[in-house]
């Protein structure tokens, strides 16, 4: 099990500060949100990149359909430069609540995966380099033929995508083995419902069968641990880990203030003992 921390709030600086004390306290991953407006988690990722070394940074998550791909292609590549091959891409079709409608963008959940799909076609395409042709239903690329063309990621054969798997829903889920790792999300009854370990022991059981390739392959849950009891945050941890979980991401959704959010940093991550 890897353990990541997503920050609540905050700007660039903010980011840089928070991912250096991660990095002190043993967190695998550090994870910046990303709504359709906001604070730029490119530039909070970019400022905690030249605060840390090791530490892995990501999104926590990048809502695809709204987005140019070809500029999320460029922005991800050069951030896996500057970071040295540490870059996590995390994507989903985005929540509507963060500003879908205010902004005109495109509500429609079977066109958004259509964007979301065609997006990612577009980005691993990109990060491998010219000359690149796309024909899609929305989306259609002619080869460039400007003389600079950015340098591929560090990242080989791409930066790893996380990408959001509806369970049950077969097409959904294939998408996912498609690429590095899963965020599971359940429908029952018709209904969104909450992850439980046995949905991802389910969940690991399907993917074990299905990924002929046996290729890696993460799969994350979220959830917030007191840091202020390590035999409780274990466990927490523990079904998870059992339940075939390859990440737990920590979050404080509820936007505690900010050293509240510090002192659960340092006090490190629910690992279980070895």
């Amino acid at each position: 099990m890897k353990y990541g921390f997503v920050l609540p709030r905050g700007d660039a600086r903010a980011a840089a500060e928070y991912a250096r004390e991660a990095e002190n306290a043993g967190w695998d991953g550090f994870f910046v949100w990303e709504a359709v407006w906001g604070t730029d988690p490119w530039v909070s990722l970019s400022a905690a990149a030249m605060a840390t070394e090791r530490i892995r940074l990501g999104t926590m998550l990048t809502p695809l359909p709204c987005l140019q791909p070809w500029q999320l292609a460029a922005i991800t590549a050069t951030l896996d430069r500057l970071s040295n091959g540490r870059l996590i891409l995390s994507v989903g079709l985005g929540a509507l609540d963060t500003g879908w409608k205010e902004f005109g963008l495109e509500m429609d959940r079977k066109i958004r995966a259509e964007l979301l799909d065609e997006g990612l076609d577009i980005l691993t395409g990109l990060w491998h380099g010219q000359p690149f042709l796309y024909e899609g239903k929305h989306h259609h690329i002619q080869p460039v033929k400007f003389p600079y063309i950015p340098a591929p990621p560090v990242q080989q054969p791409r930066i790893p995508i996380w990408v959001v798997g509806a369970w049950p829903y077969m097409k959904s889920m294939r998408r996912t083995l498609k690429y590095d790792g899963l965020l599971p999300a359940v429908r029952r009854h018709d209904r969104w419902g909450e992850v439980i370990p046995d949905d991802i022991r389910a969940i690991n059981a399907w993917a074990e069968k299905t990924n002929t390739e046996n290729k890696p392959f993460d799969i994350v849950v979220d959830g917030q641990t007191s840091g202020d009891d390590p035999a409780k945050a274990a466990g927490v941890i523990r079904p998870w880990e059992e339940a075939g979980a390859t990440w737990w991401i920590e979050t404080m959704w509820e936007q505690p203030p900010m050293e509240d959010v510090m002192r659960r940093i340092r006090q490190g991550p629910p690992m279980l003992a070895s």
